[in-house]
């Protein structure tokens, strides 16, 4: 499996895959070889298939998960392996299409007041500010704010593009008044031994108990936020390509869906009924 696994990575490397995905597929693979106890490269591709009807059927995982196993085993077998026509496949999800549920502005301010710890309040005020997404807020260094231009750079945010964001003049005066007691160093919100950033899972915790503490029942994690973000700013008249560009979307479809949970759009259309009655009624 060394062997394999080193052939893997090199073949992941020279294609420009993120390292979360080599960690990802190599996870997937080592679930193949573990759960036949014999190494992938002799399976056969109804085994492959079978394993994948395993994790649905059996283990119940959802589907991003097995669409990610099956992805990272049609890399595996015609990429690194070479064999072809190995197209392993999992059914399409039939899941009801969801909308979120958005935080009001008093709402997005009473969370923030509620946070106990100055450093709560500023990971929970950028998130929000920027619109970022967690994984993205954890990994702010201290040099990815530049006061003179007044943007934030995101590194390496996802599809692994990197892009400016507007600093908030209001997010630096907070900022600023923390460093006086703590003068910052390499992360924005470094663990406890400041050797890394803080895990997403402390992120999402606190958002959670923040909000509980604030007294808002509205369903979400953290990511909440970053939909407050566009929904705010769509309401206050910011253009849709903006957004775009601001929340790192690729397509501009992406960012069309906040119209629906825009009350100064969608929302704020009369009801037909509400219309002048006709003089022929």
């Amino acid at each position: 499996m060394s062997e394999l696994r080193s052939r893997m990575i090199r073949d992941m490397t020279v294609r420009g895959f993120s390292p979360r995905t080599h960690e990802a597929y190599i996870r997937a693979v080592v679930g193949l070889a573990k759960y036949y106890r014999r190494p992938p490269d002799q399976l056969t591709h109804d085994e492959v298939q079978a394993y994948l009807a395993h994790l649905i059927q059996e283990r119940k995982l959802a589907w991003s998960s097995c669409s990610q196993a099956a992805h990272a085993l049609r890399f595996l077998y015609p990429v690194t392996l070479g064999h072809e026509r190995a197209q392993f496949q999992v059914p399409a999800p039939r899941q009801p299409q969801t909308l979120p549920e958005i935080l009001s502005r008093a709402e997005v301010w009473r969370l923030l007041n509620a946070c106990l710890r100055v450093r709560d309040r500023l990971l929970l005020a950028t998130t929000y500010a920027a619109g970022l997404r967690v994984s993205e807020v954890v990994h702010l260094k201290v040099a990815d704010l530049d006061a003179d231009r007044m943007t934030m750079r995101i590194e390496q945010g996802k599809g692994a593009r990197d892009r400016y964001v507007p600093l908030s003049p209001r997010l630096l005066t907070e900022w600023r008044a923390s460093w006086q007691s703590a003068p910052p160093r390499l992360w924005l919100f470094p663990n406890r031994q400041g050797t890394r950033p803080i895990d997403i899972t402390v992120a999402q915790k606190l958002y959670t108990l923040t909000k509980l503490r604030a007294g808002i029942r509205k369903q979400g994690g953290i990511h909440a936020l970053r939909h407050a973000c566009a929904t705010h700013l769509l309401e206050a008249g910011r253009d849709i390509h903006t957004v775009q560009r601001l929340l790192g979307h690729r397509y501009v479809s992406s960012t069309v869906r906040y119209f629906h949970l825009s009350q100064g759009h969608v929302l704020a259309t009369p009801s037909p009924l509400d219309l002048p009655e006709p003089p022929a009624a």
